[in-house]
This record gives C-alpha cells, sequence and structure tokens, in this order.
C-alpha cells in the first residue's frame, strides 16, 4: 500500500509548507513568535492559510475546506515539528474540526467550520481533567457547564470555545461563549506551545451533537494522538540533522567529531529509532485501529525523546544555553509525550 505521506500530492504540499518555514520560521522567528502576546505569527499563519490552504486540508468541501484528510494534515504537521514553528493547526483545524465533523451536527458544521478552515476563526477544545486522562473535566446541567478543563491548545485565545462535558447519556459537545467562562493561560514547558486552563460556572452552553458523544471520544483523542505523532517525527528528525550537521563542523584532536565512531553510532541509533517511528505513523494512519495508535504515541515519542537527548549531548555545552535551540527541541520532545495522555 502507498504511504499515505509520500504520494506526489503530500511531496508537493511538503515542499510548498517547507518552503515558507524556511523563509518565514528560521530560530528568530520563532522565538519572537513564542514570546509574542499571541504565541504564534499570526501573519505567518494567515500566510499558511491563504496560500497554501493548511487549515481546511481535514474539512470537507462544502463546508469550506479543501477535502483531503488526516494525512495531508499530518504532513504540515511533520513540517511544523521541524521548526518547532508555533501554529494553531493543531487545536483548531485539526482537533476541533473532528469534532465538531463527529456531531452530525449539519448547522454547526456550517455555521463554524469556513471559519476554521479559512484560519480566520480560532477553536479551542475544553476537555481534560488536571490528571491529563482525557476523561471530561465539566459536567453539564440545566444550569449550564461547572468545572476546570486542563491544557486548553490556544485556549485563551480562541474565537469559538467548544466543550467535552459529562451529560446523563454519557458525554456531549458543547458550545461555550467565551464571555461566559474564565480562561487563563498557564505556565508551560514548552514555551512554543500554548496552553489554558478554562474555568466554567454554570456557563450558559449550546448542545451540538445530535446522537450522543461519548463513542466519539476514542476516536477524536485518536486523531489527536496521530497528529501529534507526525509532529514529533518531524521534528526528530530536523534535530538529528542539525546534530549531524554540528558534527562535522566541530572539530577535536585535529578532526570532525562526527568522523569518531562512537558518534557515528549514536546518530545511527537515533537514524533507526525515527525511521521506526515512521513505520508507526505509517500505520496509525492505514490501519487506524487503536493498537496501531498507541504504539505511535509510544514510539514516536521516544524517538523524539531520544533524538533530542542526543541532539544535547552531542553538540556539548553550546546546547544548555537558552540561545540555541536544542532545548526548545528537548522541552517539545517532553511535552508532546505527555499531551493527550501519558504513553
Amino acid at each position: 500500500m502507498t504511504d499515505p505521506l509520500e504520494t506526489e500530492e503530500a511531496s508537493a504540499l511538503r515542499d510548498a509548507v517547507r518552503s515558507l518555514l524556511t523563509r518565514r520560521s528560521g530560530p528568530a522567528a520563532v522565538r519572537a513568535a513564542m514570546d509574542s502576546p499571541l504565541g504564534h505569527d499570526d501573519k505567518l499563519w494567515s500566510t499558511l492559510c491563504e496560500q497554501i490552504g493548511v487549515a481546511a486540508l481535514a474539512i470537507p468541501e462544502h463546508y469550506g475546506g479543501a477535502g483531503a484528510g488526516l494525512a495531508e494534515a499530518c504532513v504540515v504537521l511533520g513540517e511544523l515539528g521541524r521548526t518547532l514553528t508555533p501554529a494553531p493547526m493543531l487545536g483548531s483545524a485539526v482537533l476541533c474540526g473532528e469534532a465538531l465533523l463527529r456531531t452530525g451536527n449539519d448547522e454547526a458544521c456550517e455555521r463554524l467550520l469556513p471559519g476554521i478552515a479559512a484560519g480566520t476563526t480560532l477553536a479551542a477544545l475544553a476537555w481534560s481533567d488536571v490528571d491529563g486522562q482525557w476523561t471530561p473535566a465539566l459536567t453539564a446541567s440545566d444550569a449550564g457547564l461547572d468545572g476546570r478543563a486542563h491544557y486548553v491548545l490556544d485556549g485563551d485565545l480562541a474565537d469559538v470555545l467548544l466543550a467535552v462535558a459529562r451529560t446523563a447519556d454519557g458525554a456531549g459537545l458543547f458550545e461555550v461563549p467565551v464571555s461566559g467562562v474564565r480562561r487563563e493561560r498557564v505556565t508551560t514547558l514548552d514555551p512554543t506551545r500554548r496552553l489554558a486552563v478554562v474555568e466554567c460556572a454554570a456557563a450558559p452552553a449550546r448542545r451540538l451533537d445530535t446522537d450522543g458523544f461519548a463513542q466519539h471520544l476514542r476516536p477524536l483523542l485518536d486523531t489527536a494522538v496521530i497528529a501529534v505523532a507526525a509532529e514529533q517525527v518531524g521534528a526528530a528528525s530536523r534535530a538529528l540533522e542539525l546534530t549531524v550537521e554540528y558534527t562535522k563542523q566541530r572539530r577535536q584532536f585535529g578532526r570532525a567529531i562526527g568522523s569518531f565512531q562512537a558518534l557515528k553510532h549514536r546518530m545511527a541509533d537515533v537514524h533507526v529509532h525515527i525511521e521506526a517511528a515512521r513505520s508507526a505513523l505509517y500505520a496509525a494512519l492505514v490501519d487506524g485501529d487503536p493498537e496501531s495508535v498507541l504504539t505511535a504515541k509510544v514510539v514516536c515519542g521516544e524517538a523524539f525523546t531520544h533524538a533530542a537527548a542526543e541532539m544535547i549531548q552531542l553538540h556539548g555545552g553550546i546546547a544548555i544555553t537558552w540561545e540555541h535551540d536544542a532545548h526548545l527541541y528537548f522541552k517539545r520532545a517532553h511535552g508532546t509525550a505527555l499531551l493527550f495522555g501519558a504513553p
């Protein structure tokens, strides 16, 4: 079976995104974006959406999308991961887009998805409790929604706030006016990933799902896990590339340190680990069964953590300075390993 990440169309998409990010999202630009009030470069995000249509990829055409699929979104996420570019692709375009599509509510999809697909609407999904197990943190009653949801991607900035909440029939997906909740950005290990806490106290909400949402929680979480795995593979690959480049330049004892066999073996081990991660991601995309998805979560997370750790070790002292990007890859690796549940 053809690898959905290596088709002719996927390669063209990858080249387009990489070319734009090479010009507009270098290390200095990433640091400026993560320190900005939005936590991302809104002009770069607009360009990605307008010129390439990245936010529309996994959204059907009749809702203003491109009608592609998760694999194409993963191509983009892999490229965003390579450069650690902060962007609302994961939370808004993938997670919220998939959640809305699973409601079976045409009115809500027609109203909300075109803006998400165009990148002009920033959506966030409140779901997890503080334990990070992604069980619904909020409870729905006749009075509204109550509780505190944690790890909400871009939750403090979102124009549209969706929420998974416990209901009498299991779980539901709700649309919550942002004016009716308290939203607070939280300090994160990974400065390139913006997370927030959303607190509801009898918050007014409109239920969107038409036939119960409990049966959609596992597939929705699986979609998020696959998307993060794609990002991890892209970031791990770039971390290895940067490490190999450095070992070719750094000289010790009159020769490049990359020529020493011990270091060659360590970099080869990382390469093998990344290739295993690519295979796990492929299996998760093609098979989509829970076992393949969980395997991808473990293998891709471990590969990125391995690549980031070796990046720091083989760069030596420079890698533990704030000015070098190695610590950003290290923090992203550990942050994504725990996002959407521990492996």
